[in-house]
């Protein structure tokens, strides 16, 4: 049944301004007013038949009495739901956020003097209780259980029928969002129980002026492998974008119901995205969903060991007791050492998605590192035997000074010449950026083939060069470029690509 489970799944639930973001549930308000779900984030761990749901809320609306309503398979006890501290959400959607990177050649003629030996060296290592509660008129609904935490009064219901669960809510002062009631439907039919997590206005924390609300988790344990959306649909105020990031022991994920694709990964992009990275990634989202309809895409699946997590590395990086918090407590398995974050994303409207996300798991994938074959920079998502595939872009700075050795050593990139540190910048709320303004073909390095992009004419500098120009110098036979040396927890990348001996 579609909605016997959550799946094994992190939604971090994003959208452009002035719409209503995906939500696997709906919100009901007292009051009467319009209430929509604004940042949501959900992070879902699984093993076996084990789901860990963690789920953080900012809404738009008014402080009277709300609830959120979410369909879960099974009925929940107070010691399977526990508030969270903010953080955890953070650390996981910039893990697996799409990145730009900035590079700069190396000098050309002190990297010949090291070719030989760095062409024997080893290989790379480049590898997110409702108090006064009226009876129902007709025995439709049971209140299964009943308890508090924190700030949210929890009652989980059953219903047999759909109008009857909506009489309820009703009789109880709550009203349903305007179609709602064909949305509860399926999820009545198929047994689902409902998490209706009211809260006290007198204990919500506001924040300039916004209510911030304890982020909740809770788990159960059910067979099936699926994310309900169709209710979230509800709120929905125009398109939604929905971040999925799933987080497993060793599997990487897609969908079973709707297509897959990989966003276009590791190509240069113009020094002016520095500045406007959220708009391009943007740009490049839409342009990829233009180019396949209702298709989920993916933008990273990582095999995240101990030590060893990203390549390059954003702001924060998912902890210990970060895996621990979003369930590794009660999965049990030693999660928190070794995890794969697949993150997809779509996005759609009302009337785009008609079935709850299904998913599946997946072969192993890699792309987007800075790793050379024969055939140029890896690209593209292509079998592997582990995950690492990446959103990843780049700004490279050609070597501008002066090179009077014989033979110098064109195309080897590191870090800025002063021995700055390189910075990763995160897209994570590329979701908020403008759309339709910038245009890709201006900024990018190479044709988009993947989704039909051409590069535009804009007389690329001649080389050598600064500014992340995309001309290329004549390259000497043997060229060669080495890997991005991975780093744990770092604020930028915090290294180059070969340290100078």
């Amino acid at each position: 049944m579609l909605n016997k489970a959550l799946a094994v799944a992190a939604l971090a639930l994003l959208g452009d301004a002035g719409s209503a973001h995906a939500f696997c549930g709906f919100y009901v308000s007292g009051s009467g007013q319009k209430l929509t779900a604004d940042a949501t984030q959900v992070v879902l761990m699984r093993d076996g038949t084990r789901t860990v749901l963690s789920m953080q809320n900012d809404y738009k609306g008014p402080l009277e009495d709300f609830a959120m309503v979410i369909p879960v398979p099974v009925v929940l006890h107070e010691k399977d739901v526990k508030t969270l501290s903010g953080e955890v959400f953070q650390h996981v959607e910039s893990l697996g956020s799409p990145r730009l990177v900035e590079y700069w050649e190396q000098d050309p003629c002190e990297i010949a003097k090291e070719e030989r030996e760095m062409r024997a060296g080893p290989a790379s290592k480049s590898t997110a209780d409702m108090p006064g509660a009226a009876p129902m008129k007709k025995p439709s609904v049971k209140i299964e259980a009943k308890f508090d935490v924190a700030e949210y009064q929890i009652l989980i219901l059953s219903a047999t029928d759909s109008t009857g669960l909506e009489t309820w809510l009703t009789q109880n002062h709550y009203k349903i969002p305007a179609g709602a009631e064909p949305l509860l439907r399926p999820y009545v039919e198929g047994g689902s129980k409902f998490f209706v997590a009211k809260v006290d206005p007198k204990k919500v924390k506001m924040v300039d002026g916004r209510a911030t609300l304890s982020p909740i988790r809770f788990h159960y344990d059910s067979e099936d492998f699926t994310l309900p959306i169709r209710l979230g649909m509800a709120n929905a105020n125009g398109k939604q974008d929905l971040i999925v990031n799933i987080l497993s022991k060793d599997k990487r994920f897609e969908v079973a119901n709707y297509k897959n694709v990989f966003v276009p990964t590791n190509f240069d992009v113009r020094s002016t995205v520095k500045t406007r990275f959220g708009e391009f990634y943007a740009a490049l989202f839409d342009k990829t969903i233009e180019a396949n309809p209702g298709a989920v895409v993916t933008e990273y699946a990582w095999t995240a060991t101990r030590g060893y997590h990203c390549d390059p590395c954003t702001e924060y990086d998912v902890s210990d007791q970060d895996m621990k918090t979003l369930g590794g407590d009660v999965i049990g398995n030693g999660i928190e050492n070794d995890f794969v974050l697949t993150r997809l994303h779509a996005r759609y409207g009302k009337s785009e998605m008609k079935d709850d996300l299904r998913f599946r798991e997946a072969k192993p994938v890699t792309g987007g590192r800075e790793t050379y074959a024969k055939d140029g920079i890896e690209y593209g998502a292509k079998p592997s035997q582990q995950n690492f595939f990446q959103a990843r872009y780049a700004v490279r700075h050609w070597w501008a000074g002066a090179m009077t050795c014989k033979n110098p050593q064109r195309g080897v990139w590191g870090g800025p010449p002063d021995g700055g540190d390189q910075q990763t910048i995160a897209a994570g709320k590329s979701a908020f950026a403008p759309r339709g303004k910038m245009q890709l073909g201006t900024v990018i390095g190479r044709d988009l083939w993947e989704i039909g992009v051409k590069k535009g004419a804009v007389a690329p500098a001649p080389a050598p060069s600064g500014g992340g120009s995309f001309a290329k110098p004549a390259t000497p036979k043997g060229a060669f470029a080495v890997g991005v040396l991975g780093v744990l927890a770092v604020l930028g990348l915090g290294t180059t690509l070969r340290k100078k001996r």
